[in-house]
């Protein structure tokens, strides 16, 4: 986000390293030599690890980890440097800069993250052997490589922003804040509204942290299903977590500004987890086509490291997907009004208010998110017609209630999320204001919300483990 006065350097200089001329062409093929073997060994790893049985163990599944990270660590500079020696061009844009330390920084936090989980792992198969499958469960396995990964991600994107704010101009505008309009509420109905939004927030956190709850506790709930399950609850935590508090402080204290940082912050997190969501609605309705469709075939196809990898991919993907849309909103230019019309930092009003020209947005707007749209909503419908089809193939009353107690909640769930996501995004231009902001606030505050109470009320073995817990707890009191 660049006021319009930035000064026009665009780019950075890189020196290299110190070779001399004439031995330029060896150390080129040195370091080329030295990057192949790094990317072909690494997969070499990964492939013998994927294919052979015998491997599936802990260990080197934090290995292949390792490997995955090293390859990406080598390829975030390794590449440019041996460009630059072959082609002698030593400039790197700003926008690539900030990629490049973005990506080095979380890969290389990334490495030292699964250096430590696998030093604990020796540990406990050392130290504990009796106590070793015990302790070192899949499901707690899982949960050390996700928080590797979510906390190097947080890591890389302050340190990030951080130097976005450093990187300004000496010439840029001293302008460096948003004004957020926020929602239409008469003055007399703050306290209100206030009370509202924070009692449907903390219904939402809570709610879905007692689905994560009980998904962790109940051994009978350690699923393919449930454990996309838990992913979706946390994203729908973090998803409202990006907009509602900063509302909520906003509505309270009627300060309506907010940081340039926190601006880009805000629009980072909600595109990764708005497409997060996405995909992991598209992840469960597969999963749902291949316990009807396929049953016979469910335990073989759905295995653990599917069902890992599918979720990771997701994570990863929209990771990239946010981070692209975030970098190309930093070379905005905006003029003196830097009023959004809206709660919260929204790519599109951002984009409007822009005084350059912003056709590049709009068009990863248009081809990579409308890919990632189609892919997402594609997979949803595909999965659920291929369900109709094998359920009325085989039309009986036993086989209608199974599968829509199988994908009733889920089917719910996603016709709420994209239904009043198309009613906003798909409206006509002449849609007022305040109706935008009504369908904003239906899917990132409601739809979070209702979530738990879908599952909950509609699922017997969420009920059934509420109950366990419930009664564990009283046991206990």
């Amino acid at each position: 986000m660049r006021w319009e006065n930035q000064s026009s350097m665009s780019e950075f200089i890189l020196l290299g390293l110190p070779i001399r001329p004439e031995q330029q062409g060896l150390f080129f093929a040195l370091f080329l030599g030295m990057y192949l073997t790094t990317v072909l060994g690494n997969l070499l790893i990964i492939l013998l690890i994927r294919l052979d049985s015998r491997l599936h163990t802990l260990m080197y599944f934090f290995l292949s980890h390792l490997a995955l990270t090293d390859i990406s660590f080598s390829s975030v500079t390794v590449p440019k440097m041996l460009t630059s020696m072959h082609t002698q061009k030593l400039s790197i844009s700003y926008r690539e800069c900030i990629s490049q330390m973005y990506f080095l920084l979380f890969f290389a936090s990334l490495d030292s993250f699964l250096l430590a989980v696998m030093a604990f792992d020796r540990y406990v198969a050392i130290c504990q052997p009796l106590h070793y499958t015990t302790i070192m469960r899949q499901e707690l396995c899982v949960s050390l490589v996700a928080g590797s990964w979510f906390v190097c991600l947080i890591h890389s994107l302050l340190h990030t922003l951080l130097l976005i704010q450093s990187l300004r101009w000496e010439n840029q505008s001293s302008m460096s804040e948003f004004l957020l309009l926020g929602l239409p509420i008469r003055p007399e109905q703050q306290g209100l509204f206030f009370a509202l939004f924070l009692g449907m927030y903390l219904t939402t956190v809570l709610g879905n942290l007692l689905i994560i709850l009980l998904i962790r506790l109940d051994s009978c709930l350690h699923t393919p299903m449930y454990l996309f399950h838990s992913h979706l609850a946390f994203a729908d935590i973090s998803f409202s977590s990006v907009t509602v508090p900063k509302m909520l402080t906003n509505i309270h204290t009627q300060q309506l500004s907010i940081s340039y940082s926190g601006c880009i912050s805000q629009v980072y997190f909600f595109v990764f987890f708005a497409g997060l969501d996405s995909f992991l609605l598209a992840v469960m309705a597969f999963d749902r086509y291949m316990a009807i469709c396929q049953p016979l075939h469910y335990t073989t196809i759905m295995r653990q490291e599917l069902c890992v990898s599918l979720v990771a991919g997701s994570w990863f993907v929209c990771l990239i997907h946010s981070l692209l849309h975030t970098l190309l909103l930093i070379q905005v230019s905006f003029c003196a009004d830097n009023t959004i019309p809206h709660f919260f930092c929204d790519l599109s009003a951002l984009l409007k208010m822009s005084c350059s020209d912003v056709s590049l947005n709009e068009l990863v707007i248009l081809t990579e998110g409308g890919l990632l749209f189609t892919l997402c909503v594609g997979g949803i419908l595909g999965s659920y017609v291929r369900i109709g089809t094998t359920v009325l193939s085989v039309p009986s009353t036993k086989s209608l209630f199974k599968a829509f107690s199988t994908c009733g909640s889920h089917l719910l769930v996603v016709s709420l999320y994209y239904g009043t996501a198309a009613g906003l995004y798909f409206s006509s231009s002449s849609t007022s204001r305040d109706k935008d902001m009504i369908a904003s606030m239906m899917y990132m505050v409601v739809t979070p919300m209702l979530n738990p109470f879908i599952y909950s009320l509609r699922n017997r073995d969420i009920k059934q483990a509420l109950e366990a817990f419930v009664n564990k707890v009283n046991f206990f009191k």
